[in-house]
Order: structure tokens, then sequence, then C-alpha cells
């Protein structure tokens, strides 16, 4: 038992001064890093990844976000590719397990010895776990270098042949991943100012680095298929990485809005609002800076996170009524309640000293039962706070924030585009209800609040691509997966996809290869399969609107994920893009800006020879326009139906997005014997790596 005693800790102990008793732990979750791994210079970037399965005859394989006129070469694991020996050797293991018992040597609390220690935050005490539930007193362990080069040394060989699908965690490098990732993206030894008072740019890098480790982590995981006892938290064993990795942004704790973050940013992971310096615990609802970070006497608070898992009340946007942390309804029934400490102090002398506090709004994910979406809602000001009974039984502290006027809309825009949903409200400038006359799951608005066009030049709208012949297939290989693809299996879909299911249970992209290998008319699985997500039409509430100087766009009601599939480009498959007449159109040979920021200025001339037109006939792909720094990227998607292969071209969010941003991709650079009939366009995207113009 651990007390907390005022006494002399010399003298007797006095019982009755004990504050509070809580039971030890006996469970810690350990995290070990891959301290003193070291990974070659010349490996690729994590989302380089080789891929599997050979190409249509004719088409030769190309990638169109590699910065090296090099073939991409694999990052993970040697994967067999239509009969082909392999000959990379997988890289060595650092294997992240899940939480654990720890062994029999470690110390009290839980730590091997000889390893170093890191804690992310003091206490996380929040009694409502929302959607990340971790132990109280949660720390970091870093492995012990040594035992980490012994494992990489027995555990360094090939896999070949179907054994590649049943890859395991042990058989990745995922040091190597990491390293490769953060010197892609520049987050090796940060400016030391800057990653103290971080731009935007630096925090969409941290976040952007965040999810691709976590989907990889997760895919690699899923590959090992379900092991009962075993809880496995990508999001938590990802964050945790990077922490002991120093890749994070805003290390300076402060009152007030955080440099880098802008009010209506969406994060969909606790750990996305630590690694950003936005919310540090990666549970506990309220963040403050105690005596020895402020200086002060007392604790101020920083920051709350408001996620439904006490009786919060703020539904008018401006105003919330915020629970204090702490008091819970015991097993034994009885009820505690909550105490003027900690979180709750740092609240209480908020409200007398006047400071701001950030505001960060849970919102359920309609796409997750339990999950949530974190909008950051700008600084509050606490006005009045109180006790009342819970609805336990128990004491409550509550505390009256008022959103301070003057900020850019948060929380509010959620509201309004809940009230457009159901009907409550009218969506001001709407030409069309739904353009697409029925043809895809969700109808899409046609809006102009800007000027008097009625709308777009006629077309007819197509949800797919449209081939005069598809390509030719060597072989047929179809599953027969009548439940749907499942990883860890011998599905010859997950073979061809490197042995690993390109998208997760919830639709979102794992990694990132050349090509995916999704299910075709002739795989015998179901249509709810999970490797069929560009197949199952739009699920996203999209609308096209007049921009004010770029004609029409792209945008969507609903907040969108890193990874997350938007739309698929449709059109008709034409032998050439010379027509300088046409706006409308994606043109795979063209060069593109890597997926990923690499070290050299070259670029791959993309291959594979499929050029699209949406000038006719396309879906709301067509509007979607460029942008030198874009949110959108798109991947080329094969599907086989026996001895036809049928290429189509998917859109992926690159990063997280919020409702109504407007949803661009780059449209890259024509090769030097096609530049002569696309001309250069004044570019108006308005970001700050605008090159000025795009063909």
């Amino acid at each position: 038992m651990e007390a907390n005693l005022d006494s002399d800790p010399s003298g007797p102990i006095d019982k009755s001064r004990v504050m509070s008793v809580k039971p030890l732990r006996c469970l810690v979750p350990i995290f070990p890093s891959q301290a003193g791994s070291s990974a070659s210079p010349q490996a690729p970037p994590f989302a380089f990844g080789a891929p599997s399965g050979s190409f249509p005859p004719g088409a030769a394989q190309f990638f169109p976000f590699v910065g090296s006129n090099e073939p991409p070469r694999p990052v993970n694991v040697a994967v067999p590719d239509q009969g082909r020996s392999t000959t990379n050797a997988i890289p060595s293991p650092v294997p992240l397990n899940s939480f654990r018992t720890p062994p029999a040597n470690t110390s009290a609390r839980g730590r091997p010895r000889g390893s170093t220690k890191t804690h992310v935050h003091e206490q996380y005490d929040d009694g409502y776990a929302q959607n990340d539930s971790y132990e109280n007193g949660f720390t970091i362990d870093t492995e012990d270098s040594s035992d980490a080069a012994k494992r990489k040394r027995k555990a360094r060989k090939i896999v070949k042949g179907p054994q590649a699908v049943a890859i395991s965690n042990s058989e990745v490098d995922i040091d190597h991943i990491v390293n490769n990732l953060l010197r892609a993206f520049n987050l090796v030894d940060i400016n030391t100012s800057l990653q103290a008072d971080s731009d935007h740019d630096l925090v969409e890098r941290v976040v952007m680095v965040y999810n691709l480790l976590r989907r990889k982590i997760m895919q690699l995981d899923d590959a090992k298929g379900v092991i009962p006892g075993i809880s496995r938290r990508a999001d938590l064993r990802s964050g945790t990485i990077l922490m002991n990795k120093n890749a994070r942004a805003n290390t300076k704790r402060r009152v007030g809005a955080v440099p880098g973050v802008n009010i209506g940013d969406v994060f969909f992971f606790r750990m996305e609002l630590c690694l950003a310096g936005l919310h540090a615990p990666i549970m506990a609802g309220i963040d403050y800076l105690s005596f020895k970070v402020s200086g002060d006497e007392e604790p101020i608070a920083v920051s709350i996170v408001s996620s439904g898992g006490y009786e919060d009340d703020g539904d008018d946007g401006e105003v919330l009524i915020y629970s204090g942390q702490g008091g819970v309804q015991r097993n034994d029934k009885l009820v505690m309640d909550q105490k003027l400490e900690r979180g709750n102090l740092a609240l209480e002398r908020s409200l007398h000293k006047g400071n701001e506090v950030r505001v960060v709004r849970g919102i359920k994910d309609g796409t997750s039962i339990t999950g949530k979406i974190y909008v950051y809602d700008g600084v509050y000001k606490l006005h009045e706070s109180w006790i009342e009974k819970g609805k336990s039984g128990c004491n409550v502290f509550k505390y009256k924030l008022i959103r301070v006027p003057g900020q850019p809309e948060g929380f509010m825009l959620w509201k309004s585009i809940q009230q457009w949903r159901d009907g409550a409200a009218t969506r001001v400038g709407v030409i069309l209800p739904d353009l697409t006359s029925g043809a895809e799951n969700t109808p899409i608005c046609l809006v102009n609040d800007v000027d008097a066009e009625k709308g777009p030049a006629y077309f007819t709208y197509s949800t797919s691509l449209k081939y005069a012949k598809p390509y030719q297939s060597s072989k047929s290989l179809s599953c027969k997966c009548s439940n749907g693809c499942q990883p860890a299996t011998n599905c010859p879909c997950v073979e061809r996809n490197g042995g690993y299911l390109p998208y997760s249970n919830g639709g979102v992209l794992l990694s990132h290869n050349s090509v995916i290998h999704e299910c075709g008319p002739s795989c015998l699985c179901p249509s709810t399969c999970r490797n069929r997500v560009s197949q199952t039409g739009l699920k996203l509430r999209l609308e096209v609107f007049r921009t004010k100087n770029k004609g029409w766009g792209l945008r969507s009601w609903d907040p969108i994920r890193a990874g997350a599939f938007i739309c698929e480009y449709a059109g008709e498959v034409i032998e050439n893009g010379s027509d300088s007449d046409d706006d409308y159109i994606l043109d795979t040979t063209r060069t593109f800006d890597p997926l990923e920021p690499v070290t050299t200025d070259e670029h791959v001339k993309p291959l594979f020879p499929l050029i699209v037109s949406a000038k006719n006939k396309g879906n709301v792909g067509r509007f979607m326009n460029h942008s030198c720094a874009p949110n959108v990227y798109w991947q080329p998607i094969l599907r086989e139906n026996e001895e036809e292969s049928y290429l189509h071209i998917g859109f992926y969010a690159l990063k997280h997005i919020p409702p109504l941003h407007e949803l661009t991709f780059n449209y890259g650079t024509p090769p030097v014997e096609k530049k002569t009939g696309p001309q250069k366009k004044k570019c108006l995207c308005g970001s700050t790596k605008c090159k000025g113009f795009f063909y």
C-alpha cells in the first residue's frame, strides 16, 4: 500500500492522517524501445514497400510516390512474387509486446533491470476512461540495447513462399522502420527552438509519422492473428516509440493557444494530442502545470478534454459545463466523492487567476462503436464552479467555461453540420440536393454561396472507370473466402498484397504499396469483404461547392482520418491525353511529388500507361482541385477477373482532414514529350509550399 503522510517520515506513523490509500498496480504496461539499433542510410522509407504479384502484360511496374530512380525495395520482409526467387533478408526484430506481466527479474515498479525509464506524465487518474484504457502510473521502459541486438542477430533470416503470410512482429525490425520514417520526415535532431515552439508544418509531420507507424504496426499485428490474452494497442505503442525518439512538437508547456495547432483541427487518438503538445496526459481529462513547472505556488490548468466520460453539458458550443475528475462508485457500492486536488485544484485556481484554458471536444466517431474524434475548440475561461450530486451519488465538482470571443468556428461548425443532416437547419446556397441523381449511396449536394453560377458544365455522372478493353492477366488467382478475406491465412489475395491485408477492419489503408490488389469479380468473398473497400461506394457525405477563385471544388461534411478511402476517379480510359482543352485528365505517366519527403530532388517517371478523362463521364473525383500541399493522394487498385485485370484509381486521405476543408491532390508534371500540349496554369492553392503554377 502507498500512503500520503503529513507527519515526519522519521517519526511514528499517525494512521489517522492518511490522506489517500491506493493499491499498487500488479500489471505495468511495458513498451521496450529499440535503443542502440541503427538503420542503413540507404534503406528506403517505410511507405515504399515493393508490390507483390505480377502486373498485366504490357504494363510496367510503377510507383508515383518514390523519389529515386531505383526500383522500390522491400522494407519489412521478403515476399514471394509469383514464383520469383526472394533475395532480400528480413531486417532484425524488435518485438513490441502489449500489456504483459513483468518478468521475474524486475524491480518493484515493474521495470527490467538495466533499462532506462521515461515518464510520459506524472499521473493518469481520470476515473472514467473514454477512448483509451490505460493503467494508472503509466511509464515507458526502454530496452537494453545489447538485449535488442542479440535478438536481432538470432532472428535475421529470409522468408520465402507461403511462409511469408504468417510473418510476425518478431521478424520485422520496427526500429528500422521508425528511423526511416523519422529521416524521411526530417524528424531527427529537430531544432530545439522549433520543437519548443512549433509551427503547423512540424505538428503535421509528427502526426503523419505517428499514423503511418501506427497503421504499420496494426498491419503487422493483424498478420499474427488473434492471440488470446494479448491486448494490442498500436496507438499507444506507436506514441511510446516516438516519445522515446523525441519526435514530438511543442515540448514547452504553456498557458493558452499552442503554436501550429489550428482551431478545428481533428485528432483520432489521445496520443496525437500529446505528440502535438496540445494536451499532455494520454488519459486524464485535465492537464495542468505543477508549481515545479509554472513557478507558482499552486497548479494551473492549461487544457481539458471533454469527451463524454463525465456528465458534461455543452451543447450550445460556446458554454461548457465540465465535471471534475475522480470520484467513483466501487464494486462494494461505496461511493467516493471527488476531492479538490490535482486537476480539480488546478481548475479552481485557474478560475481565480483568470487564465485561458484550451478545450478539446471529444465527439463520437460514427465509424467506431467506442471511438472518439477529438476537435480542438480554442481557448475558454472559467467563470464559476460548484459542487453537486452526480448520478452515482457522489459529490462532483462542476466548472462553467465560456469560449473566448473572436475565435474561428470549431465545435459550432460540427453542430451546424449535424443540423443539416437532421433537417433542423437548411444548408445555405444549395443548388441541387443530389447531383448524382441517386447513383451514389450517399447524396452529394451542389452548393454555391459565392456567386451566381448555377452549376458546372454538363457531364454524365458515372460511378466507375469505363474500359475499352481490360488488361490480360497471366492466370486467375481468385480467393474462396466465403466469410471474407482474413489475415494470417493462405488466401491468394492476401499473398498478392505481400502477406498482409491492405485495409483495416474500418476500411483504412494500412500501408502504401505500388499497387493495391483488391478482390475481383471471380473471388467468392462477399461484398462486405475488407479487401473490397473501394468497391462499396461512397461512405462520406461529400459536397461539390463553388470556391472563391478556383471554380468548383470538393469537400466533406464528415471528418476524414488519414488513410481513409474517399472515392474512385471515374471516367473513360483513353489512349493519350493530348487534348489541351480537357481539364479533367488524370495521367499516371506524369511525375508526382513523393508521398513522403525524400532527400533528393530527383523524381521517378511513372511508367504505368493509364490515362483517364472525366470530361464527359465522371464522378465527384473530377471536382478535386490541385494543390502543392495536398491532403489527398491516389493509388492504383488492381482487380482481377479470371484472365482479365482492371486497374482503378482510388483517392485516399494523406492526413486527417476536418469537415468542410477542401479536398485536393497534386496533378503532377507531364513528361517532357507531353509538355507541348498542356500549358502552365497559375496555382491558387494558397499553401506555403505553392510553386506558383501547375499543368
